[in-house]
């Protein structure tokens, strides 16, 4: 049984669940043919639209977002410290899809009714033929300030975390602003989006400070070991800029007094980037795709059918990007990364396309690439590749590698300009 505060923490008020036997205006007139309706406007949703249009011509596609513009996550840890004059790259969804040959809507979904292959906005409803959820992550911070909703807020709104795009501008502002003193920033346990990140960030922060000669340090409250390459950084290179706790389990936080606990101490803090656990959209437990244990305990991420990648027990419904869950009992998740979620997409696409025509669709695997800086000067980098394969016995293996780059020539960028010319509109087209 769900408990109550997993009820709340989804975003969904108790007694308030959405009545799908009401009437509600059509939000797009029904579609002579079939439609194709992407929710979700990042890497994973914006690649599968594009090939969509590419692979299935006589599909209508549809991709909508509450935002009015996608705006790129990776790369942002140099732009928050001004590493580099490049403002995040940052199109409106109606270039892309007039680039491409799809309609882009501006609504936010409020419910998928899942029976009668319709979704519910403020505007109005929108039927499907397939549906490609595409939503990301949601922040859990129910483990740390239970059901506490004005802690919650103050959390959110005083100690962003900078994992979801909106944050961004005010985590820069933040560290712009920062001039000394104790600036914490949490590590939660595993899953979360680029696991590098969060110590590329800290790098980079650290840097800030001793480039700066800020008389302040970062406090990096680890839930887990760390990273080796970047336990070394801190160690040898800032030790006078970063105090890392490993293994340091967060139990609560007092956004008001400023207090962050942990098994072992209380630790008081200036300032904060509180990055909470991490787990699927709200529209994934509206939809009632969370995956369960063999107890049927609820997870935190979308269960799937990793050769397909369509919701258990739901064909109609292709889950991409971050929101999904354990991929192979032998590794368990896929990295959420943007690469992977362009991956995903790809896959998504033409598992759809392939269905469109009556075909069997062949299952195909994706791969992950991620960029990360361990030091800024001099720079250098890490790149992590991940490949998967198919197992004779039907499972999903995975090998990981890592490759240290201590003279990088914007390998970065590049990766990034491919996948933005793969999804975004082209530069003739703006």
């Amino acid at each position: 049984m769900v408990s109550r505060r997993r009820f709340l923490a989804a975003g969904v008020a108790l007694g308030a669940a959405p009545v799908f036997g009401q009437a509600l205006p059509e939000l797009v007139p029904p579609s002579a043919g079939r439609r194709v309706v992407i929710v979700g406007g990042g890497w994973g949703g914006l690649t599968a639209a594009r090939h969509l249009r590419r692979l299935a011509p006589e599909l209508e596609v549809l991709l909508i977002d509450r935002d009015a513009a996608f705006r790129s996550l990776p790369l942002s840890n140099q732009w928050l410290v001004e590493r580099t004059p490049d403002a995040l790259v940052q199109q409106d969804y109606t270039t892309a899809a007039r680039a491409w040959g799809y309609r882009a809507i501006r609504a936010e979904v409020t419910a998928i009714d899942r029976e009668r292959r319709r979704l519910h906005t403020a505007q109005g409803a929108l039927g499907y033929d397939w549906l490609i959820l595409a939503a990301g992550i949601r922040h859990d911070y129910s483990p740390w300030l239970g059901d506490d909703a004005r802690a919650i807020d103050a959390t959110r709104r005083f100690y962003p975390a900078g994992f979801m795009a909106g944050e961004l501008d005010a985590l820069k502002r933040k560290l712009a602003e920062f001039k000394g003193g104790d600036l914490l920033m949490t590590v939660p346990p595993p899953p979360l989006r680029c696991p590098p990140a969060p110590y590329e960030r800290a790098v980079m922060i650290a840097w800030l400070l001793k480039t700066r000669r800020i008389k302040g340090r970062l406090i990096l409250v680890d839930a887990g070991g760390g990273m080796q390459r970047f336990n070394r950084m801190f160690a040898e290179r800032y030790k006078d800029q970063v105090v890392h706790l490993t293994h340091a389990a967060v139990k609560a936080i007092d956004p008001f007094r400023k207090v962050l606990s942990t098994e072992f101490e209380e630790l008081k803090f200036d300032d904060a980037i509180i990055i909470p656990p991490q787990q699927a959209a709200d529209l994934v437990w509206q939809a009632g795709l969370i995956e369960t244990d063999a107890a049927g305990k609820p997870g935190a991420w979308a269960g799937f059918d990793p050769l397909h990648l369509h919701a258990i027990g739901d064909e109609r419904v292709f889950l991409v990007g971050d929101l999904l869950g354990r991929a192979s009992p032998l590794f368990g998740q896929y990295p959420k990364s943007a690469h992977m979620a362009c991956q995903l997409g790809r896959i998504a696409a033409a598992e759809i396309a392939a269905r469109s025509g009556g075909k069997l669709p062949q299952p195909e695997l994706p791969e992950s690439l991620c960029h990360v800086f361990t030091d800024v000067e001099p720079l250098e980098m890490m790149r992590i590749d991940a490949r998967y394969r198919l197992r004779g016995d039907g499972l999903i293996t995975q090998t990981v590698r890592q490759h240290e780059d201590p003279q990088p020539r914007g390998e970065d960028r590049q990766w990034a300009q491919g996948l933005y010319a793969e999804m975004l509109a082209p530069a003739e087209a703006r």
